[in-house]
This record gives structure tokens, sequence and C-alpha cells, in this order.
């Protein structure tokens, strides 16, 4: 059924849930079009302040994932599905967020410092934050994974569009990050797999 169809208080609804879930993947990809392709001395600065503004930013990718399963779930295959897609959600969020403190913040402060060489200091802190990274984005694809079961088993085959598209970002997440080109791709492909999610449910 096409939004303008709809009641307007479901209207709202639907508008509400398209905000939520695409906002923050179209946020890091106007970022990701800011993003220093090298951490260097000159731009040190720009990639450690940058990702303190993304620190709270980045776990609100997750909302992509919670808001088209939000309620009780149920004793059943959904339900254990949901709750699947809800623990990657957490584990997302928890470790996507050590990838920007490590390998952004830190390593980004690091290295606007005179004196420090790259391999001793600022190598070492990507290698942790990238294996940060990766544990994040695998447990992103685990929940978009088990979200598209959840509401495959609840709505049909109308979620498959958003679910195909998000699996696809998410293997692209893996090691494109929101840099500019594929990373920033990657944002766009997880906005609109999110809106597609959200708003399969209410289509009729």
């Amino acid at each position: 059924m096409p939004t303008s169809e709809l009641g307007p208080a479901l209207r709202t609804i639907v508008l509400r849930d398209i905000v939520l879930v695409s906002a923050p993947p179209l946020l890091l990809a106007g970022a990701g079009l800011g993003h220093p392709d090298a951490l260097t001395r000159s731009t040190a600065g720009h990639w450690a302040g940058l990702h303190i503004w993304l620190l709270p930013l980045f776990p609100l990718l997750a909302l992509g994932v919670v808001v088209p399963l939000w309620g009780r779930p149920g004793r059943d295959a959904a339900g254990a599905a949901t709750v699947v897609a809800w623990v990657g959600a957490f584990g997302y969020a928890v470790f996507y967020t050590g990838l920007d403190a490590v390998a952004g913040i830190a390593a980004g402060t690091v290295r606007g410092h005179a004196g420090v060489h790259p391999g001793t200091v600022v190598h070492p802190l990507f290698r942790t934050g990238d294996a940060l990274g990766h544990a994040g984005a695998y447990a992103l694809g685990v929940a978009v994974l088990a979200a598209s079961v959840a509401l495959f088993l609840r709505h049909g085959a109308r979620v498959l569009p958003g679910a195909v598209l998000l699996l696809i970002a998410c293997w692209s997440f893996t090691d494109s990050h929101i840099f500019w080109p594929r990373g920033v791709l990657t944002m766009l492909a997880f906005a609109l797999g999110f809106a597609l999610l959200a708003t399969a449910p209410r289509r009729a």
C-alpha cells in the first residue's frame, strides 16, 4: 500500500520509522565524504576530531535492526530470531565503538604528536581497532540476518529486497568503514535497506 493511502496516524509511524533507521547511515555517509584517506601528521587532528563526533553516531546504526523488531518477542521461531538480532545489534554497538575509540580517536591523537613513529604506536592501535571493527561488522551481519528471518516469518517475501541489500552492505562494511567511495556507498545502501526493512510489514 502506498504511503499516501495510509491513514494519518499510520503514515506518521511509517515516516518516523524511516527517519529513525535511515538518518544514522545517511549522516555517516556524509561524514565519510570528509574522512581523510590516510592518517598522517597533517590529517591527525581532523582524523581524531571526526571520530570524536562520530562516537555517539556509529552505535545508532543498530536502530535499523531494533526499530522493525520493536516489541516483546514471541515464544516462537520469529521471537528467537528477534532475540538473536538484538544481541547482534548490541555486539555491533559495543565492538564498533571500540574501533572508533582506538583506531579513530586514540590513533589520531597519538599520530599528531611530534616524534611518534607510526610503526611503534599507531600500527598496533590500528591492528586492535581493526579486530574490534571486524567483530562489530560481523555482529551487525548476524543481527541483520536474524532480523530478516524474524520479519520473513511474520510478513513473508516482501522483506527480501531490503534483507538482500542489507546483507550486501554488511559484507562491504567489514573492510570499507565510511571511506569514500565504497564506505559512503555502503552507508547509503544501509539507509535504503533499513528503510525497506522497516516499512515492509506495513506494505500490503
